[in-house]
């Protein structure tokens, strides 16, 4: 059995993880769009958990007070990946530091995203995911040009 474990599961885990996570080495693999639609994807599943937690907190029984756990802890973490793939992915590794007014525009835009992903974990409010997914907008304007932009919208289809 620890052979096995050794030989497949840690490996398929490893190469799992580096897949679905951007690391900080130089290696030169980015896909901006497909992190702009996971952005969106995260914000539609924290509208969901939104209406499924208004929805269950009105019940008492058991089942209930699991699925409404359940779909706090979704939200959690999808606001988390959020924060993670403005943080870690562009602000880190993507945006460039210069003096523009893009760069300022850029980086504004996503303090401003963080901040709506942080209000999602506060609230139910789902005015928080409507700006979050309003500030993403304006940061494609702001990032990509007509070739990303066109990437963007193969990849929502």
């Amino acid at each position: 059995m620890n052979k096995f474990i050794y030989t497949l599961l840690i490996p398929f885990l490893t190469i799992q993880s580096i897949a679905l996570a951007h690391c900080q080495v130089p290696c030169g693999i980015y896909d901006d769009a497909w992190r702009i639609v996971q952005i969106k994807e995260d914000f539609k599943t924290i509208r969901k958990a939104m209406d499924k937690i208004s929805r269950l907190s009105e019940k008492s029984d058991p089942l209930s007070n699991n699925q409404l756990n359940r779909w706090i802890i979704t939200k959690e973490q999808h606001a988390t990946n959020i924060q993670k793939i403005v943080s870690e992915y562009f602000l880190t590794q993507r945006i460039k530091m210069d003096k523009s007014q893009k760069y300022i525009d850029q980086t504004t835009t996503l303090h401003q995203v963080l901040v709506a992903a942080m209000k999602c974990k506060q609230t139910v409010d789902k005015d928080n995911v409507n700006q979050g997914i309003q500030l993403i907008d304006t940061f494609v304007s702001y990032y990509f040009d007509d070739h990303g932009l066109e990437h963007i919208m193969k990849l929502s289809e």
